[in-house]
């Protein structure tokens, strides 16, 4: 039997203190410069459920930004985001810390297999498969059946045998129609019931107004 969808509400570090308390699975952090590492360090012993910590995007400042947010690390926690141009300068800190790591490699299933074997060759033993997704209308249904292949492969595939992340709110949350705050949240829910269908493990929610509705879902 499928184990419970994991709920990650995703938040700006310098907004997360407002978040502490907000009904999610995992609180997931956004940091866009190292200088917000001090943010994670003074909350950390406060927040009292499972951590996703998440660099800015940008692999230059990623590949020193998420080391130095994982050295101020207190426990085991969800980090991210890793690919191709990044893995070996951060992978090595993860696995010492003993965290997950999420691997984003671009839609394609071979491409994802490839990484789980690079990172596995390097220690990492936790990894959460991120197959990269559109936003709804954007390219959503490609990604949505690249990870309903990488469910149906892993039983057979023990480089595919990961849990699945989706950021398929955030990509929809980027398009014009979302522009429209009432529409964003149609839209997120959409996004998000998506996933969860094409079965995804973790989904990562922006909106916390949202969570309630997805419960109902997940």
């Amino acid at each position: 039997m499928r184990d419970k969808v994991k709920l990650i509400l995703e938040v700006a570090a310098a907004d997360a203190e407002k978040f502490l308390n907000q009904d999610c699975d995992i609180l997931g952090i956004k940091f866009s410069n190292i200088e917000e590492a001090k943010i994670l360090k003074r909350l950390l012993p406060v927040i009292n459920k499972p951590i996703m910590v998440r660099g800015s995007g940008d692999d230059d400042i990623d590949k020193s930004l998420l080391p130095k947010l994982i050295s101020i690390l207190d426990r085991e926690c969800i980090v991210g985001i890793v690919n191709e141009n990044n893995y070996r300068e951060i992978v090595p800190y993860a696995v010492d810390g003993g965290h997950t790591v999420i691997i984003r490699t671009p839609i394609d299933i071979n491409l994802a297999k490839e990484m789980n074997i690079l990172t596995g060759d390097m220690g990492l033993e936790k990894i959460l498969i991120d197959p990269d997704i559109g936003g709804i209308g954007y390219g959503f249904e490609y990604g949505y059946s690249i990870m309903e292949k990488i469910k149906l492969e892993k039983t057979k595939d023990r480089f595919l045998d990961k849990p699945v992340i989706s950021f398929a709110s955030e990509e929809t949350l980027k398009t014009k129609e979302a522009k429209d705050i009432n529409m964003s949240k149609y839209l997120e829910i959409a996004a998000v019931s998506g996933v969860i269908a094409a079965g995804a493990d973790y989904v990562v929610i922006n909106n916390p107004e949202i969570i309630k509705t997805i419960r109902k879902i997940a």
